[in-house]
């Protein structure tokens, strides 16, 4: 997936402003409804929590048709890092093509920081769009 080392991405981590929200990673999966990983600011990736969205207030920024043409297809922004604001609802909700009950975040707005942030968990990891592969460990 390509980025920076450990130690840029330890250093970028430790410096970033902190606030009222998360910094938010879109990870796309075939068939999945899961939006991607959501972590605190300054905290590492290894700690972030795969969400569902919930969009009663703002759309995700990937809301696109998923045979949409190129550039404006559902998931189009795969590994895209964003600035999240909102809140966890306490709730679990269940992603049935995943198997997975995942907590349920309540996004507000959301701004682009990145398109190509490189890898999410460690320099070695590799993304399969048909099966869940970035697991933080």
């Amino acid at each position: 997936m390509g980025g920076p080392t450990i130690e840029e991405r330890a250093a970028k981590i430790a410096s970033e402003p902190t606030g009222d929200f998360y910094y938010g990673r879109r990870y796309f999966v075939e068939k999945t409804r899961f939006w991607g990983y959501l972590r605190e600011p300054r905290q590492d990736w290894n700690r972030a929590k795969l969400v569902m969205m919930r969009e009663d207030k703002k759309r995700v920024p990937d809301r696109f048709h998923e045979d949409g043409p190129p550039g404006q297809r559902y998931a189009q922004d795969n590994n895209f890092e964003y600035r999240i604001r909102g809140n966890y609802t306490g709730r679990e909700v269940y992603d049935p093509n995943s198997n997975q009950f995942l907590p349920e975040f309540m996004l507000s707005s959301y701004e682009l920081l990145d398109q190509r942030p490189g890898w999410l968990f460690k320099p070695s990891d590799r993304y399969n769009r048909f099966r869940i592969t970035l697991l933080p460990r």
